[in-house]
């Protein structure tokens, strides 16, 4: 707390060796890293929150981006990417919520900004605490929460005790190869959620939006047709505490997302259920399991069929060092690998081999744990 402003900040840097297997698979060092600020004041009857967040990844991924067995999304130099994970902007958010009280369980928001996250899908997975251990993003990102930086936002809501509803226009152009700029555009996309929060612990959503071209398929020129998203959540997470300090946590999502592209009829589906178990203070196990529909495995060729991909991820992370919120000195370091095998019809073995193994082995750098000075 600083003269009425409350801060906050938060964020990670993985450090990693990312080893895809098969044919199409590669080996590289690389860091996926993202830094957020927050600053909080009252303004009038309500509170006024301003976020920022950052990442160097266009500066840390390797070209054309970090390697990924079976994703796709976006482009590399006029090219689609395929087997590979594109980096995040450097300015992949922007903006301010305010909140305005109106009854005892009744309060109106207004979210927005020129790099923001519209009203469509779950948190987003670098957000998620059952991801919080995964470097790598889902295969179903770009049918569940690739808007998550959308430059140009402007949303409305109602929170109404424990369920908030929520309404969005959006310019729907997912980011260009450009890392480091803010590409404005019409507000041409709209999107509605609703959530809510049965208990503490429990979280659900359901979301769908109409997308006005959000794939970039050539730089300025050809863009992708018109989508429909819709997705449905559920996050569980749970502290374990011990004595005056908590010893653990458990945290674990599942995502549904459906995308139908309009200008060939095509309906693609992603299943996700991931996982992270923090015990004894110090050690994470981690999990993620994925269906995903890809029908952009091979961009050349002159039919696009649907393929339905399985990955099985594994892990875990032991903490080296982990330090307490006090006098200004917060951080932990771990050290952690995880696994990734894969399910594909067989007619993919001849590109991608009959059984693609992929690993990391990486060091986790972020801010530790928010305790008092009263629970030491």
């Amino acid at each position: 707390m600083q003269g009425g402003w409350e801060e906050m900040a938060h964020g990670v840097i993985f450090a990693d060796y990312n080893q895809q297997g098969g044919p199409r698979g590669e080996g590289k060092a690389e860091s996926v890293n993202w830094g957020m600020l927050m600053e909080q004041h009252r303004l009038g009857r309500g509170t006024i929150l301003f976020r920022e967040m950052f990442s160097a990844e266009s500066l840390t991924s390797p070209h054309p981006g970090f390697p990924e067995l079976f994703q796709t999304g976006e482009t590399y130099h006029g090219e689609p990417l395929v087997d590979h994970q594109h980096p995040h902007n450097v300015f992949a958010e922007l903006s301010l919520l305010y909140t305005l009280p109106l009854t005892g369980k009744l309060s109106w928001e207004f979210y927005g900004g020129p790099s923001a996250e519209p009203a469509l899908g779950p948190v987003t997975y670098i957000h998620r605490a059952s991801a919080a251990e995964l470097p790598l993003a889902p295969l179903g990102h770009h049918l569940q929460d690739s808007t998550h930086t959308s430059f140009g936002v402007i949303t409305t809501g109602l929170v109404i005790d424990r369920v908030k509803l929520e309404a969005s226009a959006f310019n729907g152009h997912e980011p260009n190869e450009e890392r480091w700029s803010i590409q404005l555009a019409a507000l041409d996309s709209w999107a509605t959620r609703a959530w809510v929060a049965p208990t503490r612990n429990w979280a659900a959503q359901y979301s769908i939006g109409y997308l006005v071209q959000p794939e970039a398929l050539e730089p300025g020129g050809r863009w992708s047709g018109d989508q429909w998203r819709e997705t449905a959540s559920v996050e569980y997470n749970r502290a374990f505490p011990s004595g005056r300090s908590a010893e653990g946590n458990w945290a674990t999502t599942l995502v549904w997302g459906r995308v139908h592209e309009t200008a060939t009829d095509t309906i693609l589906n992603s299943y996700l259920v991931e996982s992270t178990w923090n015990f004894l203070r110090r050690n994470y196990a981690f999990s993620r399991l994925e269906l995903v529909d890809k029908d952009g495995l091979f961009p050349l060729a002159a039919t696009h069929p649907a393929y339905r991909i399985g990955a099985y991820t594994f892990g875990g992370v032991r903490d080296l060092i982990q330090r307490n919120l006090v006098d200004d000195h917060a951080w932990q370091l771990g050290v952690g690998a995880d696994v990734t095998f894969y399910s594909k019809p067989g007619v993919l073995d001849v590109a991608y081999g009959d059984h693609p193994l992929s690993f990391q082995v990486f060091l986790r750098m972020r801010p530790g744990r928010a305790e008092s000075h009263d629970s030491h």
